[in-house]
């Protein structure tokens, strides 16, 4: 898929059809993030990947919008390694790229994904949950699998509203 295409194609999809994410999707879109730019290459993202429906329902317990996360067939809990950080706000950035890394490959693999972030309300009770070091700091949860609704697309903003000054 044309990546300007893609990137304009992209909704977020909170409903999913029944059926696993293949593995073979999975390290696609995993592979594509780990891409991501970051700040002197420290690569500050690490990712819990969660298929189990028992784990899927103690995180989903986490957040408003749990029959999102319930219903997802995969999860991605995506974290800051702050261990190898060195710029918060950089490295913050670059779990973002890889976010969006992420997002974008699951479209353009016909799947469908949100993002979700109202879970940071709980993120010490995901990340103990999950089973994952304590200085790893939950950035976000991807909800992903085969799309069960087709989001419409929303009005995006002109750019005469975005571009501040233009030199």
């Amino acid at each position: 898929m044309e990546t300007e295409k893609c990137i304009r194609e992209r909704r977020s999809v909170r409903r999913y059809a029944e059926g696993r994410v293949s593995e073979e999707d999975v390290r696609a879109i995993l592979e594509a993030a780990r891409w991501a730019p970051s700040g002197l290459n420290n690569q500050p993202w690490r990712v819990a990947v969660v298929e189990d429906r028992d784990k899927a329902e103690e995180v989903a317990a986490c957040t408003k919008y749990s029959s999102i996360v319930a219903g997802a067939p995969l999860l991605l809990a995506v974290f800051l390694d702050r261990e190898v950080s060195y710029d918060r706000d950089k490295d913050i950035m670059a779990v973002g790229a890889f976010i969006q890394n992420a997002l974008l490959t699951v479209h353009s693999r016909g799947l469908g994904a949100v993002w979700l972030g109202e879970i940071l309300n709980q993120k010490d009770r995901v990340r103990e949950i999950l089973r994952v070091p304590e200085s790893y700091e939950l950035m976000a949860v991807i909800a992903a699998g085969r799309p069960g609704e087709e989001p419409e697309e929303k009005p995006r903003r002109p750019l005469d509203e975005l571009v501040l000054q233009h030199f």
